[in-house]
């Protein structure tokens, strides 16, 4: 045996000890898991159980990341983390999570790096179908987008919140990256056509117009959708991300073909709990009122008064008589903070109509 051998080999010995600790320790926290569900399960009865909190999760993830010493980066330990979790939440109770199909599709990424790869992801063929398989108790959670860095808000993600009763229980924020993807050994000048969904088109015009100036663009229901075209048409490409690339057996034609390049989306993810407090949260609310003069600062001035920071305002048609708007507004604080219920409280009293959407931790991930 060689020296550099001899070097390896004892390295490798204390991989292979590390290794079984580290295996040692998971079951041992999964047999943990298993109790914290009997626990549950003998206080608060089987059915009505709550076994996904989003508080305690958010808590755990920053305290890794805080305690985290390298050379792992924070987030790529958080993200260990979030797996184990994911498969110790199953022990308990499995989680069903439906998101905009089909599959290969960002929404499902999204859902995939909330709720772990041991969560169930069911693909609706629409938004309404994901509010309503949530609201109906057939998916135990549901992932929407609601606005993207470059494109600005999913209006028709506002719109079903004021139809759903349901509640934002947590938000997550996703790189999204697109690719240009074709099928094995596709010649850049064959393409004629090129797929993808009508914001995604948007996200990459620029790079498009420079490129492929002449390539016809085809919008579709989803980018998924899209490389399942172009996965059986010759001369084709579809504009889509790397889920879909293997779920499709595609190739990368051009990388990362977005104008922006630090092109992000934000989705909220839809339950039917309210969710405790984790010591960072945000808090959404929708709120309607007539069109008169100084309506919007009569909105915002409880804001500034009590020294509560806005992350987001949205305005859209209320779809009522007397020129009603309906407004969507982020802020920060949890809906237990006292300062909150008193904004909350002054809203209500002015406002045609005010609606909670919840409070939840602000995205870690």
């Amino acid at each position: 045996m060689t020296e550099q051998e001899q070097a390896l080999k004892v390295l490798r010995d204390q991989i292979d000890s590390i290794d079984k600790q580290i295996h040692l320790l998971l079951n041992q926290r999964a047999s943990c898991a298993q109790r914290v569900a009997e626990v549950k399960q003998q206080f608060q009865g089987e059915e009505i159980a709550v076994f996904y909190r989003p508080e305690r999760e958010a808590q755990v993830l920053k305290r890794v990341m805080e305690r985290n010493e390298g050379p792992l980066a924070d987030k790529e330990v958080a993200r260990l983390f979030r797996e184990i979790m994911s498969v110790c939440l199953a022990l308990e109770k499995p989680m069903r999570v439906a998101f905009l199909g089909p599959e290969g599709t960002f929404t499902q990424q999204a859902a995939l790096k909330h709720f772990g790869h041991s969560a169930e992801s069911a693909p609706m063929n629409s938004l309404d179908q994901v509010f309503r398989e949530v609201e109906a108790g057939a998916a135990h959670y549901g992932v929407v987008p609601i606005e993207n860095s470059s494109e600005g808000m999913a209006t028709h993600t506002l719109d079903l919140f004021k139809r759903f009763n349901l509640r934002i229980c947590g938000e997550l924020e996703l790189k999204i990256h697109h690719h240009l993807l074709v099928q094995e050994k596709t010649d850049s000048a064959s393409i004629r056509r090129i797929y993808a969904h009508q914001e995604s088109f948007a996200q990459c015009h620029s790079w498009l117009d420079a490129h492929y100036p002449h390539a016809e663009h085809i919008t579709v229901s989803s980018n998924a959708e899209g490389a399942r075209l172009a996965s059986k048409e010759v001369g084709t490409a579809a504009i889509a991300g790397d889920m879909a690339m293997s779920l499709y057996q595609l190739e990368v034609l051009e990388r990362n073909i977005e104008d922006q390049p630090d092109n992000t989306t934000r989705f909220l993810i839809i339950g039917d709990q309210d969710v405790g407090a984790s010591g960072d949260d945000k808090t959404s609310i929708l709120m309607s009122a007539h069109d008169k003069p100084g309506v919007l600062y009569s909105l915002l001035e409880p804001f500034h008064r009590h020294g509560i920071s806005l992350t987001r305002i949205e305005t859209r048609p209320a779809g009522q008589g007397g020129w009603s708007y309906m407004f969507y507004i982020d802020f920060e604080g949890h809906v237990d903070d006292p300062k909150v219920q008193k904004v909350l409280s002054e809203l209500e009293s002015g406002s045609v109509e005010l609606k909670l959407l919840g409070s939840y931790p602000k995205a870690v991930l």
